[in-house]
């Protein structure tokens, strides 16, 4: 892999985890936000659409009905989770970037556990397919965290080729050894006993009682990382390992349980995915969320509470996005341009916003000099 790409990949992850949401960012953030939908309206109207009627289609496509805003929902548990997961690891100052193939594996072992276990009690195989998920993500990202931790590879490179190594295994493993032989199932390994089932919370929706299992993970993520004496040493970590070293804290074992950590979350969403709307694993049990939940987090600074509701945000961008090229006729392709803009005026806010303050200190300068001028004229 050549040295410019890799200088890339690491530009994108250059969102330190150490800046917080200021009142200024915020208000960056919306700015970015209400310039993306200018942009998508420019665009609509080029195509011959009218913006109020598409923007008007997306949100009640997204929340109008009860069926809508379950799909909201979940699909916000979605970018949530692996957007804690991203933000846990950042935190301790380690990027995991393969996310998606801990997720595979987790799905893959929460659904072979699952099927494996039929006859159990319920409540016994949602327990072990937990743990079977979050071992397996876990484990798949300690590997590229002992290598960062111990032979200082660059963990973005390892865990972008991990994820390749983790679909590609688990997509052999369930059109071979492990594929079913059930009729009507071109691929996919055998469905988890049907007790076992998350229930679903609102008809013909996929917010399943899954959502209550993340609730649990979001809160326990957002005590770890701002009221708990792990937190604190993974934010000076993440901030400055050098000074977390000098002050007595192992950074490299907290970066190391950080990736870890980041890997079981990853497994978790997996195994929601399996026992909430698949009911089996599939080929395609993700298409690329992990990814989205790494932008969520980026664009939040890593923050629990910022997360959660950009989560909400771009699940209604997703969602509505979907309903509104059904009512609407256009491409919901727009909605991901809006998407690609909101992220480059956040990744463009910190230049913006210096160059902001320093034509403002020059303007003051110069009337300070004009000023003083005037005055000694007189």
């Amino acid at each position: 892999m050549n040295t410019g790409f890799v200088q890339s990949v690491r530009a994108l992850f250059a969102l330190k985890p150490k800046q917080k949401l200021t009142t200024q960012y915020l208000f960056s953030l919306l700015i970015a936000v209400t310039l993306a939908f200018l942009v998508g309206a420019g665009l609509m109207l080029l195509c011959g659409y009218d913006p109020i009627t598409c923007y008007a289609a997306m949100f009640k496509g997204a929340l109008g009905k009860p069926r809508a805003m379950g799909n909201t929902l979940a699909k916000t548990v979605t970018l949530c989770l692996t957007g804690l997961a991203m933000s846990v690891a950042a935190k301790a100052g380690i990027f995991n970037v393969g996310g998606e193939g801990q997720l595979f594996l987790g799905a893959l072992a929460a659904a072979v556990v699952g099927a494996r276990m039929d006859g159990a009690a319920g409540w016994l195989i949602v327990l072990c397919s937990l743990l079977a998920a979050m071992a397996a993500g876990g484990a798949y990202a300690w590997v590229p965290g002992a290598l960062k931790v111990k032979l200082k590879v660059n963990e973005v490179v390892t865990t972008i080729l991990l994820n390749s190594a983790a679909i590609y295994f688990c997509s052999y493993m369930a059109n071979g050894p492990l594929k079913t032989a059930d009729r009507g199932i071109a691929t996919g390994t055998d469905s988890i006993a049907s007790y076992a089932v998350f229930t679903p919370l609102i008809p013909l929706s996929n917010l399943t009682t899954g959502v209550f299992y993340a609730a649990g993970i979001a809160l326990f993520v957002w005590y770890l990382m701002t009221r708990s004496t792990v937190g604190f040493e993974m934010k000076i970590t993440g901030t400055n390992a050098r000074f977390a070293r000098y002050g007595g804290i192992r950074a490299d074992r907290l970066a190391l349980w950080g990736m870890t950590l980041s890997g079981m979350i990853c497994g978790i969403v997996g195994m929601l995915e399996v026992f909430g709307l698949h009911h089996r694993f599939i080929t395609t049990i993700s298409s690329g969320f992990y990814f989205d939940g790494m932008l969520v987090a980026m664009i939040m600074r890593y923050q629990p509470v910022g997360v959660i509701l950009m989560s909400f945000f771009f699940a209604i961008l997703n969602i509505g996005g979907s309903a509104m090229e059904l009512s609407a006729g256009i491409s919901s392709e727009v909605l991901l341009i809006v998407q690609s803009v909101i992220i480059f005026f956040m990744a463009a806010e910190g230049g913006i916003s210096e160059m902001v303050r320093t034509r403002s200190a020059a303007r003051r300068l110069r009337r300070a000099a004009r000023k003083a001028e005037k005055e000694a004229a007189v």
